[in-house]
C-alpha cells in the first residue's frame, strides 16, 4: 500500500481539514523506503516529513486534473476532499432530491438490532430477548419502512414475523445482511464506544451533502447505523 494512497484515504475519512502534522502522527510507522529495483542500492530516504510532503503534493495534483470530480484543498491549515466548483450545481440538485436523515430512540435501534440478527421474528420473541413490550417501536420501525412483515409463524397464534428491508440496507449501506459484523464483533464494538459514537451521524452517504459552495467529502460508514442518532421515537 503505497504512502498517496494511505493519504488519500485519511483525508476522504476526516471530518474536518487533515493538517500535515497529523498526517506524521497517523503515518510515522508506515513510512519507510522505496525498495531498490534489483541489483541497486536503496536510495537516500526522505525525511518523514518530507516524504508525507511530497505524496501529499502529488495527491493533490493528481485531483486537480480536468476528468476528476473532486479536488483536495488546503483549508484552515489542513487539508480536505471536496467538489470541484464547476460542479457546485449538479450537487445542489442532488442534495435536493435526497431523503432526510432517519432520527431513531436507542429503544428502536435496539429492536432493529434484534430483528437484524435473527429475522424473520415475531414480536413476542423480540419483547422476551429485550425485556420489554415492543409494539410501539415495531410500528415506527414499519413507519419508517426499515422493516415489513415476513408472512407468520407457523405456532399457535401464527404471530407475525418482522424483517429488514432493502431500505434498512440503503440506509446502513449494507450490500446484504451477510455484512453485517458478527455478535462478537457487535459486542466489541459496542463495549468499546459510547451511546454518541456508536449512533452519532455516519456522514457516508449522499444524504449528509449539502447544497454549499463547498461539498466535504463523506467519511467511512459505520456498523452500527447510518443517518442514525439516538432520538425521540
Amino acid at each position: 500500500m503505497s504512502l498517496k494512497s494511505q493519504i488519500e484515504a485519511i483525508i476522504y475519512a476526516a471530518e474536518e481539514p487533515v493538517t500535515l502534522e497529523e498526517l506524521l502522527t497517523v503515518l510515522k510507522d508506515h513510512i519507510a523506503p522505496p525498495a531498490p529495483p534489483e541489483g541497486e542500492t536503496a536510495p537516500e530516504a526522505l525525511e518523514p516529513k518530507a516524504a508525507v510532503r511530497a505524496a501529499l503534493d502529488e495527491l493533490i495534483a493528481d485531483y486537480a486534473a480536468q476528468d476528476r470530480g473532486m479536488e483536495i484543498r488546503e483549508v484552515a491549515g489542513g487539508y480536505r476532499m471536496s467538489t470541484k466548483p464547476e460542479h457546485h450545481d449538479v450537487v445542489r440538485a442532488l442534495a435536493k432530491s435526497l431523503k432526510p436523515p432517519i432520527r431513531l430512540s436507542l429503544a428502536a435501534l435496539e429492536t432493529l438490532s434484534v430483528i437484524a440478527y435473527k429475522q424473520p421474528i415475531t414480536a413476542p420473541e423480540i419483547s422476551e430477548i429485550r425485556g420489554v413490550d415492543t409494539s410501539g417501536v415495531l410500528a415506527t420501525l414499519l413507519d419508517r419502512k426499515l422493516i415489513t412483515t415476513a408472512g407468520r409463524k407457523a405456532v399457535v397464534g401464527r404471530p407475525i414475523l418482522y424483517r429488514t428491508t432493502k431500505e434498512f440496507l440503503l440506509r446502513f449501506g449494507l450490500k446484504d445482511v451477510s455484512e453485517l459484523p458478527s455478535l462478537e464483533e457487535f459486542e466489541k464494538i459496542v463495549s468499546g464506544s459510547t451511546q454518541e459514537e456508536l449512533f452519532a451521524p455516519v456522514p457516508s452517504e449522499p444524504a449528509q451533502v449539502e447544497p454549499a459552495p463547498e461539498t466535504q467529502s463523506p467519511s467511512e460508514p459505520q456498523p452500527a447505523s447510518e443517518q442514525t442518532t439516538p432520538a425521540g421515537e
